[in-house]
């Protein structure tokens, strides 16, 4: 099925296709034609599978320009996520005019989210407790929503979200549709499902997404005290120029962001516990490259969308196969190839069995490389480089100055002492 086929206007079909889309995902495939239908719908998927577009479509197409109130709401986790959703609709809806759309999210002034309220907004996408803080203003009233949406839900229970939802839930009609995405579906979300959601549509679609196959996956068991010199090792080894290094906890991605930057890596660290300035600072220089490695927990890279990560290492094993794959699928975007690793400490054993069982694509076990092996391999990566400058640099002069200086010695010698001297220094 390609977006044609959907019975959406005409402007949405133009959009879709400047965005550069043609065939529906299986998310899409399985969600939008059942949420035009006016259905309430529970999809799991994971993040990469399409699903903002799945409900961007429905959420754009159903919005009635004239009356400026808002009629849709869209809660994420994070900020990054808010802006990230908030951009995908205002291009689906690029060619509908005077379509209004507003991401409202802490770490802003409430001044100008409030200005812009005042003006009228179709769609809101918000973190739960600005939107609460603005309802409490006076700012937003819901009582012109028809369709609202708890996006990355699993994530928002996580934080601790329950109550600031229900809140937001209740303040919109009973008769509202009500989609709900999650890469898990916890009993938690069961349960809000059945309180606020009318027989709704549950869709899942497997975690053997396009991508997966193109993720070279490696997993190395080591002793707990032996974790981050084998980290520093599968760096060094595999020549990473951009990775994103997930742990399971705060204290976790300090210690090895600390211990990395004093082995002089480019790198910096990103945990909830944080600022939202400081958050922006950093996802800022990790998308402009500014820094090769971002440490970070789960929660905290929720959102992050960057096209060029070579490299994702599992320095903790994740707690199940869904964070997993979700973690995992932050390389291999757009048609590109990656690689996954993941540590293995003794006491990880289990979890990492369960997780391997239940991947759709062989996760390979191998040995950490030797401190001899990575000399070697930065020996050749050297010579690769070496290679290149011979290819497209005149060396004439360089070569007269070898010759001079080797009239009684060996080439060979004289170019082993180079690399040496280039590998020590």
């Amino acid at each position: 099925m390609n977006f044609n086929d959907l019975n959406i206007s005409d402007e949405i079909k133009s959009s879709i296709n400047q965005m550069g889309f043609d065939k529906l995902t299986p998310i899409q495939k399985l969600t939008i034609p059942k949420t035009l239908g006016g259905s309430d719908l529970i999809g799991q998927a994971q993040t990469g599978s399409g699903k903002t577009l799945a409900f961007g479509i429905p959420v754009v197409e159903k919005i009635f320009t004239p009356d400026r109130s808002p009629q849709a709401i869209i809660l994420c986790p994070t900020r990054e996520l808010c802006m990230q959703v908030a951009g995908e609709i205002e291009k689906i809806a690029s060619e509908i005019k005077k379509f209004k759309v507003l991401a409202v999210y802490g770490g802003q002034p409430i001044g100008k989210q409030t200005r812009v309220l005042k003006k009228g907004v179709h769609v809101i996408v918000g973190t739960p407790g600005r939107v609460i803080d603005h309802i409490e203003r006076g700012n937003l009233d819901l009582i012109g929503i028809e369709m609202v949406v708890l996006d990355e839900a699993d994530e928002m229970l996580e934080m601790g979200f329950r109550q600031d939802i229900e809140l937001i839930l209740t303040k919109t009609p009973p008769q509202r549709q009500t989609l709900l995405f999650s890469a898990t579906i916890p009993d938690e979300i069961k349960q809000i499902a059945q309180k606020y959601q009318k027989n709704p549509k549950f869709v899942k679609v497997s975690d053997k997404r396009d991508n997966l196959p193109k993720i070279t996956q490696y997993a190395f068991k080591c002793n707990i005290k032996d974790k981050f010199e084998g980290l520093t090792r599968l760096i060094d080894a595999y020549d990473v120029r951009l990775a994103l290094i997930f742990c399971n906890t705060k204290k976790s991605v300090d210690y090895v962001a600390k211990h990395l930057k004093k082995q002089d890596f480019s790198v910096d660290s990103l945990h909830g516990d944080m600022t939202q300035k400081t958050r922006d600072r950093v996802m800022n220089r990790f998308k402009n490259g500014n820094i090769s490695i971002l440490v970070a927990t789960d929660v905290a890279a929720r959102g992050l969308d960057i096209d060029n990560v070579d490299v994702i290492v599992n320095y903790d094993v994740p707690q199940n196969h869904d964070d997993y794959v979700h973690r995992i699928g932050r390389t291999a975007r757009a048609g590109k190839t990656g690689l996954a690793f993941v540590l293995v400490s003794k006491d990880e054993i289990n979890r990492f069995n369960t997780i391997k069982n239940a991947n759709s694509t062989k996760i390979i076990e191998k040995e950490l490389p030797t401190p001899k092996q990575i000399r070697n391999i930065k020996n050749r990566q050297t010579l690769k480089s070496a290679e290149v400058i011979i290819k497209n640099e005149n060396l004439e002069e360089y070569i007269d100055v070898i010759k001079e200086y080797s009239s009684n010695k060996d080439y060979l010698i004289v170019a082993a002492s180079l690399l040496k001297m280039m590998r020590e220094n």
